[in-house]
């Protein structure tokens, strides 16, 4: 007795899915000449308008967290390293930005530079960066205040090949914090070592 043929697994789904299709074309035609056309019309330029709508908010939100975002950025690498060489101011930014994509650290820029952990042998919130205990902080101003812009807007639109990989923490050359030790140096920058 000859065994009967039969059309591979990819074919039968193929045949069966441009069968479906088919119906489907047809049932929509059909649809399409019953139904109300100003309904239809109607439907569609408010969906439209809708979806329009949602995308400028959306775009106007992130522009604005985006500029707020750049303004934590470059104020951290201000007071932070204004002093510093270029490279260090470079390396303060990239640390921020490596924080905020560590999911140790707060979501966003403004939260990381502003973020307070209580310290129990001082029993006070104490901050991660020194100048946000500052109250209040002086105001940014003249060409140390422009380059930290421009350096904080490289980095947070990856404008710039980054050169400390996964570096979450840093710290003046004159003093060696707690944290530190056990911990292996991946660059020293000006007066600021840097650590993963």
């Amino acid at each position: 007795m000859r065994k009967k043929y039969r059309k591979p697994f990819y074919k039968r789904f193929a045949s069966r899915c441009a069968a479906r299709i088919a119906r489907w074309r047809a049932g929509a035609r059909g649809f399409w000449y019953r139904v109300d056309k100003d309904l239809v019309i109607f439907a569609s330029v408010l969906g439209l308008v809708v979806t329009v709508f949602g995308f400028m908010t959306y775009s106007v939100f992130t522009v604005r967290d985006d500029r707020v975002n750049l303004t934590c950025l470059a104020l951290n690498v201000y007071f932070e390293a204004r002093g510093e060489p270029v490279a260090g101011q470079y390396a303060v930014a990239e640390v921020t930005m490596n924080r905020v994509a560590s999911g140790r650290y707060p979501d966003t820029v403004c939260g990381v530079v502003h973020q307070k952990n209580w310290d129990v042998l001082r029993h006070r919130y104490v901050s991660a960066f020194s100048w946000t205990e500052l109250s209040p902080s002086p105001k940014p101003e003249g060409e140390e205040w422009e380059r930290a812009q421009k350096i904080a807007e490289e980095v947070y639109y990856r404008q710039r090949t980054p050169a400390l990989h996964n570096a979450l923490l840093y710290h003046a050359t004159y003093m060696t914090p707690s944290w530190a030790r056990g911990r292996t140096p991946v660059a020293r920058i000006g007066n600021h070592v840097f650590y993963r």
